[in-house]
């Protein structure tokens, strides 16, 4: 009879194939950031500006996944980044980044789910939202409880959606610009308007920073699938570059042809709704007349893509963390198409309490919305003090560069590029808030902060954990890379 508590690296099943790993982290990060909010960015910096911070926070999410790539090929698996931190510097670490993420997730379900109600409601405003809800938990919750394989290939196809829509807008938004389609050629003019390109200088660049980087959230998934790609060694590197590059040209791209033919100063770049979203204008310029359904029926898609990839993510951080003694070990038990099942069961529950909660106190469920914001961000930090404290004990204990079979480049620069920046945009969440000490505003915006100290120290008070000395941190490669 087959053991169901076997270790991390066998239980579940290398079935990923590596246009899949690409496409979860892409289909990760591609989805309302950029098709309905992505206009607020050019509205607060200017084109220039909004240009400018995607592609420095771009350079950033780059050495983050590089150096993710360095663990993740050295030692690959589930939940990554949440293991490496608690063996690179400190169990204690590894505890807080795994319920971190973890929580960042499951909450962030429920707010996906929610806005596939809202979605809905476009086209039938007469039906009740949950049920639309419950209907999206529930074909995620079957599209996860199937084998791997069958996961990543329908987040392939959701993502590939995505894709097409966004290379189609760049088509036509060039078109609109040189005055081919919708009667009048823009040009470049807009770049030059007013005050732009450059809007508010810094300090409206660092506030992008923000917009940009939740943007880019779901690009460490590739990290959480290392476990359960095919070839970790060959895929997760080349998922990595064909992620970034495909990431910053779309974001960078789809900006300067918003910015072209929208002036900063418009309304329509603050739109909150698909129905005045810029790439929703932008078609009806182009004589699109089913603009608003059609972007509605995509963004339904990316709302369902995230749903899907964040409850992969969240139930593999659970079942990873039950497997190095984090959480309960039950949430390690797989059933026999290598599935976490209780991981699921788990994180599908909590996404639907936390849903629930918006019909019996909506200001709870604000609140929870809020305690998860930053939580990516943190997740980020950790990944870069994680491989900074990886290579500095690979070195030390005289290992050479060429034994990794990826390693990340421009070492020591990235990590601290990155831990530089990840804390930047922790701080300049809310900065008015401390401008007049609003305390409440305060604790709403930075609760994830110290929720993630209090459970890094009540587990190293318990556990009686120490930072790792450089010589015993375990560098050792891992021999279950099937190659």
């Amino acid at each position: 009879m087959e053991n169901k508590e076997q270790t991390p690296d066998h239980s579940l099943r290398r079935g990923l194939k590596q246009r899949y790993v690409s496409m979860i982290a892409l289909g990760g990060s591609i989805g309302t950031g950029l098709f309905v909010t992505s206009g607020s960015s050019i509205s607060q910096a200017g084109p220039g500006g909004a240009i400018v911070a995607y592609i420095i926070m771009g350079i950033m999410v780059y050495f983050l996944m590089t150096s993710l790539g360095e663990m993740a090929t050295n030692m690959p698996v589930t939940g990554s980044f949440a293991t490496y931190a608690g063996k690179y510097v400190d169990p204690a670490l590894g505890f807080a980044m795994g319920w971190n993420y973890w929580f960042d997730y499951a909450i962030n379900n429920a707010v996906e789910i929610s806005t596939a109600a809202i979605i809905m409601k476009f086209w039938l405003p007469g039906v009740p939202g949950w049920i639309w809800s419950l209907t999206v938990l529930l074909l995620v919750f079957i599209l996860n409880i199937l084998a791997v394989g069958n996961f990543g290939a329908a987040e392939f196809w959701i993502s590939a959606i995505k894709v097409v829509t966004i290379l189609i807008f760049l088509v036509v938004g060039v078109l609109v610009i040189f005055g081919i389609l919708g009667g009048h050629a823009t040009g470049l003019s807009n770049f030059t308007y007013k005050k732009a390109p450059f809007v508010g200088g810094i300090p409206s660049i660092i506030g992008v920073f923000v917009v940009a980087g939740f943007s880019f959230q779901g690009t460490e998934m590739i990290g959480v699938t290392a476990g359960e790609s095919q070839n970790p060694g060959k895929s997760i590197p080349k998922a990595i570059h064909q992620t970034f590059w495909r990431i910053l040209l779309f974001y960078i791209l789809s900006i300067a042809v918003i910015a072209a033919i929208l002036p900063y100063t418009s309304k329509y770049l603050l739109g909150s709704s698909i129905t005045i979203s810029p790439f929703t204008l932008i078609f009806k310029r182009a004589g699109l007349a089913l603009a608003a359904s059609v972007m509605n029926a995509v963004i339904l898609t990316a709302v369902i893509s995230a749903t899907n990839s964040g409850m992969y993510s969240s139930t593999r951080m659970l079942y990873s963390m039950a497997n190095n003694g984090y959480a309960p070990k039950f949430f390690g038990r797989v059933i026999k198409n290598g599935i976490p099942v209780y991981s699921l069961i788990a994180t599908t529950v909590i996404g639907l309490l936390a849903f629930l909660t918006s019909f019996v106190g909506p200001k709870i469920y604000m609140w929870l919305v809020d305690c998860s914001s930053l939580t990516g961000f943190i997740a980020w930090w950790g990944i870069a003090i994680s491989h900074y404290r990886f290579r500095r004990a690979f070195v030390k204990q005289g290992h050479r560069l060429s034994e990794l079979k990826y390693h990340a480049e421009l070492f020591p620069l990235g990590p601290i590029l990155s831990l530089v920046l990840c804390t930047i945009v922790i701080i300049a969440q809310n900065p008015s808030a401390f401008t007049s000490w609003n305390w409440y505003e305060i604790g709403i915006t930075y609760i994830s902060v110290p929720l993630v100290i209090i459970l890094y120290i009540v587990y190293k008070i318990v556990k009686h954990t120490k930072l790792i000395p450089l010589d015993k941190v375990d560098v050792k490669p891992s021999t279950k890379d099937h190659e």
